[in-house]
């Protein structure tokens, strides 16, 4: 994303343009939008014209528009967003109030405006603008017959392929069919890899499987690269790491993040860092649960002892539609930054963001048990019996 202005009054309200530049930079405009804004950007209309004859006919004419933002469609596999409001100026072509839909695209510049600017869209833009925040991490999680080849970048986990083929049982004295419909599979899986990982950002491969499926197939792609002399693969050997998954769906990723192999040669990526800490979380809610909280009410009140070391929070909150609400989970962040505490926010379309999300999508890590809230628990369920 490129940052191409930022005008903030002292209230922080004011606008900033940018330039998406690539799909992930969809996803975060995405974030950026809420219903209420006001957003300009070029957009083509189909306005009516009548000639001196009377003829009416209709031409699709470029112009720029300026919407108040009343509804946000995101397709996360297409990378497509597509704004609709109401026109809010002047414009030759179409009428104060009348509704438009804006389809904003990577490479076309847009302004947002809004009144109020807070720390996490803020915290948003730094981001989406700083390239190391890139897609890094490739992955390929796969069972006999099925694979998903997928891309993990800081924002979110998409799916870029899914390799489905019918494999036969092995039969006594006949594998042939099996193993034939196994190399059909295997070299699907090779093609997606080749046409949807981009070797020159991706630091590292992971190849996931159950048994010994991964080993097999690494086996047959680099045996078919060395004789086909596929150069991409044989020079980008070094950054597939195989690891073990339980199956080959895509949330099995979270296992293949979780491998310690995988954390060590990713320690520096975002989503290595999101999984570990919901892993941190899970350990400690079994072993010392006084010092893991998770829904609103419980970790708010962590937060005014300042108890709180990691707070884990999802992305979705923030594009909650009700202000108060919002406001309410950014002050909640602000806090805890202030009390020197970590905050992680995760990405809903991140498998570790997914399972946060059904823990109500706020949870964290405490300094110190705060044993009183559950004991408030359980006296005000002993009153209500």
């Amino acid at each position: 994303m490129k940052l191409v202005r930022k005008d903030l009054e002292k209230d922080n309200a004011g606008q900033v343009t940018l330039i998406p530049e690539e799909p992930e930079d969809m996803w975060h405009t995405y974030n950026l939008l809420q219903v209420g804004d006001s957003l300009r950007a070029s957009t083509i209309r189909k306005v009516q014209t009548e000639s001196a004859t009377g003829s009416v006919g209709s031409n699709r004419i470029r112009t720029t528009l300026t919407l108040c933002v009343e509804a946000i469609d995101f397709d996360s596999q297409a990378c497509q967003l597509r704004v609709k409001g109401t026109n809010i100026q002047e414009n030759e072509y179409v009428k104060m109030g009348a509704y438009h839909t804006i389809e904003l695209e990577p490479n076309r510049q847009f302004t947002l405006a809004k009144k109020q600017w807070d720390s996490v869209v803020l915290e948003r833009i730094e981001q989406a603008c700083d390239p190391a925040w890139s897609a890094d991490v490739a992955a390929v999680v796969m069972q006999e017959g099925l694979a998903h080849v997928c891309l993990v970048t800081p924002s979110m986990t998409l799916t870029r392929a899914k390799v489905e083929v019918n494999i036969p049982r092995k039969r006594k004295g006949n594998c042939s069919q099996h193993d034939r419909a196994l190399e059909r599979f295997y070299e699907q899986v090779v093609q997606a890899i080749q046409r949807h990982i981009n070797f020159e950002v991706v630091k590292c491969v992971l190849v996931a499987s159950p048994g010994f499926v991964r080993e097999q197939f690494c086996d047959y792609m680099f045996q078919q690269a060395v004789k086909t002399d596929n150069k991409l693969l044989l020079e980008n050997r070094s950054k597939f790491l195989q690891v073990h998954s339980s199956s080959g769906h895509k949330y099995a990723l979270k296992e293949a993040l979780c491998d310690p192999a995988v954390t060590s040669r990713l320690s520096d990526t975002k989503a290595a860092g999101e999984v570990k800490a919901l892993d941190d979380f899970y350990k400690m809610l079994q072993h010392e649960p006084d010092r893991a909280f998770y829904g609103l009410k419980h970790v708010e009140k962590a937060n005014e002892a300042m108890a709180i070391d990691t707070l884990l929070i999802s992305d979705e909150l923030f594009r909650h539609q009700d202000v108060a609400a919002r406001a309410r989970y950014v002050k909640l962040v602000d806090s805890v930054r202030e009390n020197m505490g970590t905050v992680r926010i995760f990405s809903s379309l991140h498998v570790s963001g997914e399972q946060l999300g059904q823990l109500t999508g706020v949870a964290a890590i405490l300094r110190f048990p705060v044993a009183e809230l559950s004991d408030q628990e359980d006296e005000s369920s002993s009153e209500e019996d």
